[in-house]
């Protein structure tokens, strides 16, 4: 009996149910526990199975297409991360007061979390939930301007501060935001500097006058 060269190959054989959970456990709990249909669909689940293992109390279907692992332990954050998981598909940052609160340097004073994506890739309708700022962008953030924490995508630090100036932040927020960046090593002065080179007069003399009060400190 002749055989083929495709006869001969080792043939790929489905990832086991331990394995998949696994994968999908190390992938929820980056993530506060929760995953989207379509993420679990990449890690080999159907819609049958989703199905299945909501039945049995192993998911729990969060809305349409988003789900949570249960027992995956509950995060401080996790209203930020579901917020930007449901968004994550339309190319998604956390940014502004949120971001600012998720690096530490300055506490949100809003009850909304802020997201940054692009303007048209902006929901027609309303986000379900925590009450969520949406804004907008014509120019796609740049690699620099996006950094990873706590599982989300977010505006870097530089990015943010010029963000919050620029919508007319309490200036205040804007001198502690920055003092704390730069005492920390997560700017330096010529890189907020560029971030808010091509913004307004007034937030390039509030964020120039914060890294001098800053230097004044240190």
């Amino acid at each position: 009996m002749a055989y083929t060269d495709r006869d001969m190959e080792p043939r790929q054989s489905a990832p086991s149910r331990t394995r998949k959970l696994q994968q999908l456990f190390e992938l929820a709990t980056t993530q506060a526990g929760y995953f989207t249909a379509a993420q679990a669909r990449a890690l080999g689940y159907s819609a049958r199975s989703l199905v299945h293992h909501v039945a049995a109390g192993h998911f729990e279907r969060v809305s349409r297409g988003f789900y949570r692992l249960v027992g995956v332990p509950t995060s401080s954050h996790e209203d930020i991360v579901a917020t930007w998981l449901r968004l994550a598909s339309r190319q998604a940052v956390v940014s502004h007061e949120t971001a600012l609160a998720l690096y530490d340097l300055a506490p949100s004073r809003s009850q909304e979390l802020h997201v940054t994506l692009p303007r048209d890739r902006r929901p027609r309708t309303r986000q379900r939930g925590t009450a969520v700022r949406l804004h907008t962008t014509n120019t796609p953030l740049r690699r620099a301007e996006v950094a990873s924490r706590f599982g989300v995508r977010i505006t870097s630090p530089a990015r943010t501060i010029a963000d919050v100036a620029d919508v007319g932040a309490d200036p205040s927020v804007v001198a502690e935001a920055t003092a704390r960046a730069l005492a920390r090593g997560l700017v330096a002065p010529d890189e907020l500097r560029a971030a808010v080179s091509d913004r307004s007069a007034r937030v390039r003399q509030l964020v120039d006058r914060a890294i001098e009060e800053a230097g004044n400190r240190a």
